[in-house]
């Protein structure tokens, strides 16, 4: 997998002055685009358009300081249809405006090329299990929500903090599959998966009842789930527990994940010091 994954930053580098095709660089990784989007993300710390967008204005900061073309030409040779765009665009890496930078030959920023390795650390293990299952519901109140990678999300707090304690009660109640009680939900995100970007999330019930009134519902087809399980702090035990399985499992492991939601149940540790949770990540196996 890694190694689909470099050639694929060797191909965006042969074309940083021509269209990147997505699909052709999941071709080059032999994946889906959905999953090469999601590990680029998880890997980069960056979505890639992202990447492809800071790599290309890098090169192009590098023909701006040398004025040996017009900016027009440059900002047409690097995918941008006006100098207006294209100053925006230079503007917000850069910090300056092309036409400024070629005056005063300003300190621009760049973005290194990324390669990626297998680092093996051999000092931790996930524990997981892979389930099929039927299609189910999901039955909860709805909220939409930025993505937010590390700390507290402060829009789901307070979203979660508004529902009524009785309907909360009344869901428990109908919680029939698994897994079982109360669970958190994310779905239709943003393919980027770049911070503040929004997503639906509900805070329900797997079911086969009836949804109560001022819960939505969210049909989720029959599909394949690799389950992760963790213990620790809240909310840092659930954002390591995802960040690794983009990380370590699905670089070693013949599954990719495919479209869909993502489900967290967590409860309080027999301690009391953090929480015990499980996250479930639609995936599928991986084609050769």
């Amino acid at each position: 997998m890694l190694e689909g994954l470099n050639q694929c930053l060797d191909h965006i580098e042969r074309r940083l002055d021509q269209e990147v095709d997505v699909a052709e660089l999941a071709r080059i990784a032999a994946t889906s685009e959905y999953h090469l989007r999601r590990l680029f993300s998880a890997l980069a710390g960056m979505p890639l358009s992202a990447y492809i967008r800071r790599r290309r204005l890098t090169v192009a900061g590098a023909a701006v300081l040398s004025g040996h073309e017009p900016l027009l030409d440059v900002a047409v040779r690097y995918g941008y249809g006006s100098g207006e765009a294209f100053a925006r665009a230079f503007r917000a890496l850069h910090g300056v405006g092309p036409g400024e930078a070629r005056r005063t030959g300003a300190a621009l920023v760049s973005q290194p090329r990324l390669s990626f390795r297998l680092v093996v650390e051999g000092n931790s293990s996930m524990r997981y299990r892979v389930v099929d299952r039927p299609d189910f519901t999901v039955v909860g109140p709805k909220a939409r929500v930025p993505l937010i990678h590390l700390g507290p999300n402060q829009a789901i707090i307070d979203f979660v903090r508004g529902i009524e304690p009785g309907l909360v009660a009344r869901l428990t109640e109908l919680s029939d599959q698994d897994p079982r009680g109360i669970v958190a939900v994310c779905d239709d995100l943003d393919p980027s998966r770049a911070e503040g970007t929004e997503l639906d999330y509900y805070h329900g019930v797997i079911t086969s009842a009836d949804a109560p009134e001022g819960a939505s519902v969210l049909a989720v087809p029959a599909g394949m789930w690799a389950v992760f399980t963790t213990s620790g702090p809240m909310p840092e035990a659930m954002q390591t527990l995802w960040r690794d399985a983009f990380t370590q499992w699905f670089p070693s492991n013949p599954y990719r994940s495919r479209p869909g939601p993502e489900i967290l149940r967590a409860g309080m540790a027999p301690d009391g010091k953090g929480v015990e949770a499980e996250l479930w990540l639609p995936v599928e196996p991986e084609r050769g």
